[in-house]
C-alpha cells in the first residue's frame, strides 16, 4: 500500500526551520565531544582506547542507519521518523548528560547516533521534494549551513565549555533545544513525502551493517593501531566482502534497500567522487591543524577551536549565497573557482613553520573554507537533480555514507602519512644530531630531553606537512574532475537532462515534485 502525499502547494517553511534545528543540535553531538575526551577520561578513571568509544560507537551507529535511511524514509512518513528519530536523540542526550559511569555515557552517545544518523538524510530528502529544482540550490546552500557549520563549531563551543564548565555542561545546553524541537514536530510538523508499503531485508540491513559499518571502524582504527594490525586489516577485508555482496544482492532485488542503480546517472556518479575526493581532503585541516596547534605550537584546546570559528561563520555566511550563485549559474564555474581556492590554500598548509603566526593561520583556514562553500553542495544539488524522485532517498543516503566512509578514509590515511614522515624524519634528525655533537661532551638531562623533544616537534611538523601536500594531491584530482560538470534542469528546461549521453539509452528522468 502507498500513501501519497502531494508536493506541498506553499513551501513549508514553518516544517523546514524545525528539521534545520533539529538536524543542527544532532550533527553539532559529532564533533562537540572530541575536546572533553581527556576530561571524562579523569572523571572515570578510563584509558583513550575506551574513551576513544565515544567516537567511534557514534561513528559505527551512523555507518549502519544512514545506508539504510532510504528505507525508512520510504516506509514512514517524515513526520514518524522525524519524531522517532528526535526522540532518541532526546533520550540518548540526557542519559549522557546524568551518566553515573561510563557504560552509561556510552549507551547515552548510542541512542544519540540512532537518532542523529536518520537527520541529514531525512532533511536533504524533504528538501528535495518542497523545492523546484529551479531553486533547489538556494533551498541547498541553507542546508549547507547545518551540513558544514554545525560540525565546525562544535570545537569550538566544546573548547570554551571545558574550560570554563565540567563536561555534562556540553549535553546539558543541547537538551532544551531537542526537547522544544520534539514537541514542536509533535504537534505541528505534517507529512510531505510518501509512504510506500515496502518490505526491510535483513540480509540486506545484516551486510550493509558489517560492510559500511566494518570500513568506517576499520580506517578509522588504522590511524591508532597501525596498518599491520590484524584487527585493521581484517576488519576491512571482511567489510569489502560484505559489501560486494550487498552490491550483488541490491542489484537483483526488486526492492533494494539501497538503490545501487542510480549511478547510472553520469551526473550523479560524477558529483559523488568529486564529494569523496573532498571529503577525503577536508579532512586534513580539521585533522591536522588542531595537532600542529596543541602539540607543536602548545595553544588551548580553546584556541585551536576558535582558530576554525572565523571559516566555519563564513561558511555559513556563503552557503546561502552559492546556493543562488547555482540557480543562476550552474555549478562548473563555481566548483572549478572554489577547487581552485582549495588547491591553494591547502599547498599553503603544507608550508607551515615553527612559528607561522596563528593570525595567518586563521585567514588561510577562512579562505579555504570559503573555497569548499562554493563546492559542496552546488555538486551534490547538481547530481541529487539528475535522479527521479522515486530515488531521492537512494541518492541522499548514498551521498551520506560515501561522505562518511571517505571522510573515515581520508583521516586513517593522513595519520598514517603523518606518522609514518614523522618517524623517519626523527630518525633522520637525531642521526644528525648525533654525528654534530661533541663525542667528549656529556649534555645534561634537561639539555638531552630539550633536544629529544625539539627533533620530535620538527619531526612532526615535518609529517604534517607532508600530509597537507598528498591532502593537496588528492583536492587537484577533484579540480580536474570539476571540469567534466554538466548543469542538471528539468527536462523541460532549455537545456537537455545530462544523463542522455551520446552512446546511452536512457530514458527520460522523471520530473522532481514542485512545490
Amino acid at each position: 500500500m502507498t500513501e501519497n502525499v502531494s508536493a506541498p502547494k506553499k513551501t513549508p517553511y514553518g516544517i523546514i526551520i524545525v528539521l534545520f534545528i533539529g538536524a543542527f543540535v544532532a550533527i553539532l553531538n559529532e564533533t562537540l565531544l572530541n575536546v572533553a575526551l581527556p576530561s571524562i577520561m579523569k572523571e572515570f578513571d578510563v584509558n583513550a582506547t575506551a574513551a576513544q568509544w565515544l567516537t567511534n560507537g557514534y561513528m559505527l551507529i551512523n555507518g549502519i542507519l544512514i545506508p539504510a535511511s532510504a528505507f525508512f524514509i520510504q516506509r514512514f512518513t517524515n513526520r514518524s521518523l522525524f519524531i522517532t528519530a528526535m526522540s532518541l536523540f532526546t533520550l540518548g542526550t540526557i542519559f549522557a548528560s546524568i551518566s553515573p559511569t561510563f557504560g552509561v555515557l556510552v549507551a547515552g552517545r548510542l541512542v544519540q547516533a540512532a537518532g542523529s544518523a536518520m537527520m541529514m538524510p531525512l532533511l536533504m530528502n524533504i528538501m528535495l521534494v518542497a523545492f523546484p529544482i529551479e531553486k533547489r540550490g538556494t533551498a541547498m546552500g541553507f542546508f549547507g549551513l547545518v551540513m558544514f557549520v554545525a560540525p565546525a563549531t562544535g570545537p569550538t563551543v566544546s573548547g570554551w565549555l571545558v574550560e570554563h564548565y565540567d563536561w555534562r555542561t556540553l549535553f546539558d545546553i543541547v537538551i532544551p533545544f531537542s526537547v522544544a524541537t520534539l514537541l514542536y514536530a509533535i504537534f505541528k510538523l505534517k507529512n510531505l513525502t510518501p509512504q510506500n508499503d515496502i518490505k526491510l531485508n535483513v540480509v540486506s540491513i545484516i551486510l550493509s551493517s558489517v560492510g559500511f559499518g566494518g570500513l568506517l571502524y576499520g580506517f578509522s582504527s588504522a590511524g591508532d593501531k597501525g596498518w599491520s594490525s590484524p584487527y585493521v586489516y581484517g576488519t576491512i577485508i571482511v567489510a569489502v566482502i560484505a559489501l560486494v555482496a550487498l552490491i550483488v544482492q541490491q542489484l537483483h532485488t526488486d526492492e533494494p534497500m539501497l538503490e545501487f542503480r542510480i549511478f547510472k546517472y553520469p551526473m550523479f556518479t560524477l558529483s559523488s567522487a568529486i564529494s569523496i575526493v573532498l571529503s577525503m581532503a577536508m579532512f586534513s585541516a580539521m585533522l591536522l591543524i588542531p595537532i600542529y596547534i596543541q602539540t607543536i605550537r602548545g595553544f588551548s584546546p580553546l584556541d585551536a577551536g576558535l582558530l576554525m570559528l572565523p571559516g566555519a561563520i563564513v561558511m555559513g555566511i556563503m552557503s546561502p549565497v552559492t546556493g543562488r550563485l547555482f540557480d543562476k549559474y550552474g555549478p562548473k564555474t563555481m566548483s572549478i573557482l572554489g577547487l581552485c581556492i582549495l588547491v591553494a590554500t591547502t599547498f599553503l598548509f603544507s608550508r607551515l613553520g615553527m612559528h607561522t603566526s596563528y593570525m595567518s593561520l586563521v585567514l588561510l583556514f577562512t579562505i579555504r573554507n570559503f573555497g569548499m562553500s562554493m563546492v559542496f553542495m552546488p555538486i551534490m544539488t547538481n547530481g541529487l537533480n539528475e535522479l527521479p524522485q522515486k530515488d531521492y532517498p537512494h541518492g541522499t543516503a548514498m551521498n551520506n555514507t560515501l561522505q562518511q566512509v571517505s571522510g573515515a578514509i581520508g583521516s586513517a590515511l593522513l595519520i598514517t602519512v603523518m606518522n609514518s614522515r614523522t618517524e623517519s624524519k626523527a630518525a633522520e634528525l637525531a642521526k644528525q644530531a648525533m654525528a654534530n655533537m661533541d663525542p667528549s661532551a656529556q649534555p645534561s638531562a634537561k639539555a638531552a630531553a630539550e633536544m629529544k623533544q625539539q627533533i620530535l616537534n620538527e619531526a612532526m611538523l615535518n609529517g604534517i606537512n607532508f600530509s597537507f601536500l598528498i591532502s593537496t594531491l588528492i583536492a587537484c584530482v577533484a579540480l580536474i574532475l570539476a571540469f567534466f560538470i554538466k548543469r542538471v534542469t528539468s527536462p523541460s528546461g532549455t537545456e537537455q537532462h545530462s544523463s542522455k549521453q551520446p552512446g546511452t539509452n536512457n530514458g527520460p528522468t522523471e520530473a522532481p515534485a514542485h512545490s
